[in-house]
């Protein structure tokens, strides 16, 4: 029995040896009409998707936001926070070797360093009276301030307030000092 002549062809078999073209009939697909609501919502779907990685690479939170010189570590309230409490502290982490005063809505407060407060002897149990100033803890190279009522700020009423912290290297001088200046909202 011999091979069949059109065995494994799809198309026309040209009895022609020099030839080696075949001409094969594939018939077109007919064209998938587009939904309007599918691509709408592809492309809603890729604006969002472009605008989440775009928030992403441009925001900037914490301390970055707060472009706080090298010489202050944090601050506290936040730079531009909106909602402060009344009672809240105000608190600057200078680097170490730095110490300074806080200005708060244009008015210096004292600064009084931590271990002179703690310099008279303390019966065991008894509490150490702060007073109400500027507190620096040199360990830290901190300074902060905790509203009271005999104090020079005696409680922030709701607004904008304005804090400078004044800051120098300890062994320079208050003459080479630097500042810093952030608000905060309070409610």
């Amino acid at each position: 029995m011999g091979p069949s002549p059109n065995l494994g062809h799809d198309g026309p078999v040209s009895g022609n040896d020099h030839e080696e073209t075949a001409e094969v009939m594939v018939e077109p697909r007919p064209r998938r009409r587009i939904d309007p609501s599918l691509l709408l919502v592809s492309a809603v779907i890729a604006v969002g998707l472009v605008l989440v990685a775009r928030g992403f690479l441009v925001s900037v939170t914490g301390e970055e936001r707060s472009d706080l010189p090298a010489t202050i570590e944090s601050v506290a309230p936040v730079p531009d926070a909106e909602q402060a409490l009344a009672q809240t502290n105000v608190f600057a982490d200078l680097a170490p070797g730095y110490t300074g005063v806080l200005v708060i809505d244009g008015v210096e407060i004292e600064t009084v360093d931590l271990s002179e407060v703690q310099a008279s002897p303390v019966e065991p149990g008894e509490q150490v009276s702060i007073p109400p100033v500027t507190v620096f803890e040199p360990g830290n190279s901190t300074l902060t301030y905790t509203p009271s009522s005999n104090g020079p700020v005696p409680r922030f009423d709701p607004g904008i307030h304005r804090v400078e912290v004044i800051h120098w290297r300890v062994d320079e001088g208050r003459q080479r000092a630097r500042s810093f200046t952030w608000q905060f909202v309070v409610v």
